[in-house]
């Protein structure tokens, strides 16, 4: 088998039917057909099943499917490193919307500048964290579990053959404008709450209770709008006294005009580091959860 069977196995499975599959791969319909009986042949299996209405993915091949992603993400990724004299330096994180994340990639810049080098970083879905880390677009991600969602994240991850481990431990708080009327109480409770705007990230097809990015996202508002960046959120924040419920730990430098109020619940926020079982991780890697370390102690 070649990287070039996985291409058409994958190839195949994005378009659901093998004519649509030979075309974009320019082959033809038969060739494609023997390629991949080849695949299942060679490793005593059957990825497809035909179907009224084209082919579908078996139980095993949605298994085989998720290898061969990473087989090829792994190459693409050596492609990039690799296959040019100049090459950059490459480094990935995926995060939810945390500015401690955004610190440390600072601080992760500063140690790592270079001549050229190509690094990023995604606040992004809480399940696209997870997908980049299986598929290894990213080296590094940064979500949270709770007593609530933690059995189905848990399961996501062991699943997408991803390891995890505790940052920190967070209570509850609420970010929202230094002029809203609860900005100047020690804490605030859900029932303070009820007539603010509640602003939270919005998550896409896992647009799910326990994929959301806010902790007792399940319990029912009045007033919910939704957005997909933190700038907007906090923009809403101070707009129209709206709120979300986070971590606590807030930059103001990066975050002027918003405060960090504790909510009165009998709730934690557990921050996890999630990274993939079988990649050692890199220095770069290293480096940048130790400065994530560094940011949430204080």
């Amino acid at each position: 088998m070649t990287l070039q069977h996985l291409k058409y196995v994958i190839t195949v499975a994005e378009e659901g039917s093998i004519s649509k599959a030979a075309n974009k791969l320019f082959i033809s319909q038969p060739s494609l057909t023997n390629q991949i009986h080849e695949i299942e042949n060679e490793y005593n299996i059957k990825i497809f099943t035909r179907t009224n209405k084209g082919i579908i993915v078996s139980q095993d091949g949605e298994v085989f499917l998720g290898y061969a992603r990473q087989v090829l993400e792994q190459s693409n990724m050596l492609d990039e490193r690799y296959k040019s004299n100049a090459s950059k330096v490459l480094f990935s994180v995926s995060c939810q919307h945390y500015s401690f994340c955004v610190n440390a990639f600072v601080d992760f810049i500063k140690k790592y500048d270079s001549e050229k080098y190509d690094f990023s970083i995604k606040e992004t879905e809480t399940y696209k964290i997870i997908d980049d880390v299986a598929k290894l677009k990213s080296e590094v991600g940064v979500i949270y579990i709770n007593d609530y969602n933690k059995n189905i994240i848990l399961k996501t991850l062991d699943e997408r053959n991803i390891d995890y481990k505790l940052l920190f431990r967070a209570k509850p708080h609420i970010f929202t404008s230094v002029d809203n009327p609860l900005a100047k109480k020690e804490y605030v409770t859900l029932d303070d709450l009820k007539d603010y705007p509640y602003l939270s990230f919005e998550q896409g097809d896992n647009n799910s209770f326990y994929f959301s990015e806010e902790i007792l996202s399940y319990i029912k508002k009045n007033k919910n709008i939704r957005v997909r960046d933190r700038a907007t959120l906090f923009n809403l924040a101070i707009g129209l006294n709206g709120y979300t419920i986070s971590s606590g730990v807030l930059d103001q430098n990066l975050n002027s005009g918003i405060i960090g109020i504790p909510l009165n619940v009998d709730d934690y926020m557990n921050i996890i580091i999630i990274t993939h079982k079988n990649i050692l991780l890199s220095d770069m890697a290293k480096y940048y959860i130790d400065s994530l370390k560094k940011y949430i102690s204080r």
